[in-house]
């Protein structure tokens, strides 16, 4: 069963993460003391994910292979899973707690969460499917660590559409 096995915040870009055990979130915002749910991300207000999600797997290999140590944030991410591949949750609709999300967007690397880092080659590390995604809030919720994740619904309509323009083709 894939769950929640971290959370983090942080009140403004640049900032540390701050690991908490569990958070407020709201429909349209993200999570409440969060950079961007502040507006003061880094990247406010040009490239805002709401909330983002990186797979502990993805952790664990980084740390192996390129021998980092991310597992107090140093991703920059705000949910750490376990036990799903989080891009599966991509177009989706998806619960974590009571919360309602939908998976928008990978989410690449970038220099700054280089520049953040003590640490030299995070940046590449996240690279190659690592990165994670990013997902709106749809319903406001709590979240917290140890929160299953319900997989709800595909949102992506393209077959749908492509029947129905067949069928009107016949």
């Amino acid at each position: 069963m894939s769950h929640v096995t971290d959370l983090f915040i942080a009140a403004a870009g640049s900032e540390p993460m701050q690991s908490v055990t569990e958070v407020q979130a709201v429909a349209n915002r993200g999570f409440r003391n969060d950079r961007y749910f502040n507006g003061t991300g880094y990247y406010s207000p040009y490239d805002v994910c709401q909330v983002t999600l990186i797979g502990g797997e993805a952790i664990d290999e980084i740390n192996r292979e390129f021998e980092l140590d991310l597992t107090a944030g140093e991703h920059r991410r705000n949910i750490v899973t376990d036990g799903i591949d989080v891009h599966e949750l991509l177009n989706h609709r998806f619960r974590i707690g009571d919360t309602l999300l939908v998976g928008t967007r990978p989410r690449p690397p970038c220099a700054h969460v280089e520049q953040l880092n003590e640490q030299d080659g995070v940046a590449r590390a996240l690279k190659h499917g690592r990165g994670g995604i990013c997902a709106d809030v749809v319903e406001s919720g709590q979240i917290s660590v140890g929160d299953s994740i319900t997989d709800i619904e595909s949102i992506d309509k393209t077959a749908s559409i492509i029947d129905r323009l067949r069928s009107k083709t016949r």
